[in-house]
């Protein structure tokens, strides 16, 4: 019965809520060490676009982190803020959702998409 322990804490997930512009709420679990993007793209969860696949190159995984969470996102790098310059309507809390890594403190994220990632 010890073999199924390790097993057990690799099959934990992260329970991270999506939020179309128009208000539709996908709730999804997400493995740790993925980024939210991922999570998204591989649940075809619609408003994240994703065009660079994950390599910060592009702004169309744009999201809004709950207030809630922002603090537990971690901060914006170099990079991302330059990407953000590209995308419509950014916010003190507009995060490139390829840019946040799932971590277990992150079980009950909450992001909202914009209303075009174009």
């Amino acid at each position: 019965m010890e073999e199924d322990a390790p097993e057990s804490e690799h099959s934990r997930m992260a329970k991270i809520t999506y939020i179309e512009f128009g208000g539709k709420e996908h709730v999804i679990d997400v493995k740790p060490g993925l980024t939210v993007m991922e999570g998204a793209v591989k649940n075809n969860v619609p408003g994240i676009d994703a065009d660079c696949g994950g390599a910060c190159a592009c702004a169309t995984c744009h999201v809004y982190v709950d207030g809630a969470w922002t603090g537990k996102t971690g901060e914006r790098n170099a990079m991302e803020e330059s990407m953000l310059d590209f995308a419509e309507n950014v916010e003190p809390n507009s995060r490139l959702s390829c840019q946040i890594k799932v971590t277990d403190e992150l079980d009950g994220l909450v992001v909202r998409m914009p209303e075009s990632q174009h």
